[in-house]
């Protein structure tokens, strides 16, 4: 120290530290704790897995909307007059062969009308036989013949039947209730009836969707009931709501909520049945829940840095 500057050390703590260092020199300053030592490759060891991850790890996109289980081959049966529901004869789930009775209408008038028909018929068939040149018996009894015909198919159209052998859908009647012709009286499944999934993705994805790709189906109610399949189909044509529901028809339209133009989607799970927490429940048509196709996938560190992808197409060029 020079005399012209004050010492910042007193002069007697100099003389004291110079003695218990033997007049050599002393240890190196350590300012910083001894944590921050590790505390730092633990920072740069983070940093390299995080920079790893990120190249290696992916993002993916994907199209998401409204699906319903659609079962094709079904068949609506209507009822072929109108009146009053007599007897239902058949329930959900019940095989019937082909020309099988369904359901019947209250007929009594009807039936009443064919007994009496069927008397003179047979009152006149009677005075034919005992007189069989009487020309004018045989005319009176050939139009009792067709009297008799027509009254049998009257009572025919009121009874519904099988058109095909299958397996009764659901039943929308009850007996006592009034229909009009033309009513959806049941459902019909048939041998060949094809169980898929019918998705209402938004249409921007539509160059990016292709048969192939997987599609995962959630039923609405049943989280985590994931189901994925195969993409059959993608439909050329971009629809909007109005036109989904026309597809839909008029029996499901109004359980699916669309908006904004879409484009159709179909793919078919492997089987007609869905698990939840080790139990499988049968798939129903019109059920309806969530689809999802992956379009795309990038690694996280290109979503994260956007224009690493120009530097990576002029290295590829």
């Amino acid at each position: 120290m020079t005399e012209g500057r004050g010492s910042l050390f007193r002069e007697e703590a100099v003389k004291h530290a110079a003695a218990m260092r033997g007049g050599g020199d002393g240890d190196i300053l350590r300012l910083s704790p001894a944590w921050t030592r590790w505390a730092y490759w633990v920072l740069v060891a983070a940093f390299g897995l995080g920079t790893l991850f990120m190249m290696t790890g992916t993002v993916h996109e994907y199209a998401a909307g409204p699906a319903v289980i659609w079962v094709a081959g079904r068949t609506s049966l209507t009822a072929t007059a109108s009146g009053t529901v007599e007897t239902v004869e058949v329930q959900p789930g019940q095989q019937v062969e082909a020309g099988a009775v369904l359901m019947r209408f209250h007929a009594e008038r009807e039936i009443a009308e064919l007994e009496q028909i069927q008397r003179e018929f047979d009152l006149q068939l009677a005075k034919s036989l005992r007189d069989p040149l009487d020309q004018a018996s045989k005319q009176t009894l050939t139009a009792l013949r067709t009297q008799r015909d027509l009254a049998q198919s009257r009572i025919e159209q009121l009874a519904v039947r099988a058109p095909k052998a299958g397996v009764i859908g659901d039943v929308r009647i009850r007996s006592g209730q009034l229909l009009s012709q033309g009513d959806v009286v049941l459902t019909m499944l048939g041998q060949g009836a094809r169980t898929s999934i019918v998705s209402m993705l938004p249409a921007h994805f539509r160059p990016q969707l292709r048969p192939g790709m997987s599609l995962r189906f959630e039923p609405t109610g049943y989280r985590y009931a994931y189901q994925d399949m195969m993409i059959e189909s993608v439909s050329t044509q971009i629809i909007g709501p109005n036109e989904v529901q026309r597809y839909l028809g008029q029996e499901i339209a109004d359980t699916i909520k669309v908006e904004g133009p879409v484009v159709l989607v179909e793919a078919r799970p492997s089987a007609p049945t869905f698990e939840v927490d080790g139990v499988r429940f049968e798939m129903h048509h019109g059920m309806n829940g969530t689809a999802e196709a992956r379009v795309r996938s990038e690694t996280i560190l290109l979503t994260l840095l956007p224009g690493l992808r120009a530097v990576l197409e002029v290295l590829r060029a």
